[in-house]
């Protein structure tokens, strides 16, 4: 009985914080506070500045470590609470992916020779970002029993999924921040979907700490992986900014890109686990109003950037 309590005991021990966490932090805390743009905000009528796309872009990555701290006060934490959670995180896609499709299917820019309409270039953009998340998922399937060096059975091979998915995640993530900066109205939709995927990125980043924590990872290093898996984020914001930025015309088809891939994410991942966690009802009434609030947080957004 002795030897089996000490073997549980080590499982579940924490392991602690390496050198190179420390590290990682002190830079993310170098760059979220010392790149602030100026001003914070793009103003209005005026195109984005590279600096404003990555840092936004980088804000969306720190966030999904912000997920992790619940664990400090709660380390088993009930699934419920993940499941509202993700619930919070899909309204607000399905609000972040409808504002990109609306604004792809109603771009307008004097800069535009294509001849195919914005709706049909949206639609067409939307359809790949579909079939691009489908595909990636189940490319992924095959992969399940994956284990990385030491770190094998079930709670390894989840770890490593929810890497992967996560980074491959935050390509598309960041594509749809760059795009999204782009156009006569960047300046407040890009901010609107960094908030979002900020939020979006939270849970993320819970998830990602709910499957390495009870391993035996420390916090602060759960915290780094998290924002590992979105650092493509920033990367990928500022070459997809240029591409529309210098390529008006493909700006519709990226939009719809990005808001078909965020919405295939919300409801088929986000919401599909937050109903199997906290139920029907509880997921529904959640996201509802987390859309809700999305929609007026884009009203109050553009309002300020107005005035």
């Amino acid at each position: 009985m002795t030897s089996e309590t000490e073997e549980k005991s080590k499982k579940t021990a924490t392991h602690p914080t390496e050198t190179w966490v420390y590290f990682a932090l002190i830079i993310c805390a170098a760059i979220t506070y010392y790149g602030i743009p100026t001003p914070l905000q793009p103003p209005h009528g005026e195109e984005p500045s590279i600096h404003h796309v990555f840092y936004y872009g980088w804000l969306t990555a720190v966030s999904t470590g912000i997920g992790a701290i619940p664990l400090a006060f709660a380390p088993n934490l009930a699934s419920y609470w993940v499941g509202i959670s993700n619930a919070i995180a899909a309204g607000m896609m399905v609000a972040a992916s409808y504002s990109l499709v609306h604004e792809g299917c109603t771009f307008e820019d004097p800069k535009d020779t294509s001849e195919v309409s914005a709706l049909v270039r949206t639609g067409i953009g939307a359809a790949i970002g579909l079939v691009f998340i489908n595909v990636t998922e189940k490319v992924l399937a095959d992969y399940e029993d994956l284990t990385i060096g030491g770190l094998g059975g079930a709670d390894a091979k989840r770890a490593l999924l929810i890497f992967f998915v996560m980074t491959l995640h935050s390509f598309s993530e960041g594509v749809g921040i760059g795009v999204s900066f782009g156009g006569s109205h960047g300046s407040e939709l890009g901010v609107f979907i960094s908030a979002s995927l900020a939020v979006h990125n939270i849970p993320e980043g819970l998830a990602m700490a709910v499957t390495l924590m009870p391993r035996g990872t420390s916090l602060l290093t759960a915290m780094v992986w998290a924002v590992l898996t979105s650092i493509p984020q920033p990367l990928m914001a500022v070459p997809a900014y240029e591409f529309v930025h210098h390529f008006i015309p493909v700006l519709p088809a990226g939009l719809g890109f990005a808001g078909g891939a965020m919405a295939w994410v919300a409801v088929f991942e986000l919401l599909k686990e937050a109903i199997e966690d906290s139920g029907l009802l509880t997921a529904g009434v959640v996201s509802s109003i987390s859309l809700s609030g999305m929609w007026v947080l884009q009203g109050v957004i553009d309002g300020e950037s107005r005035s």
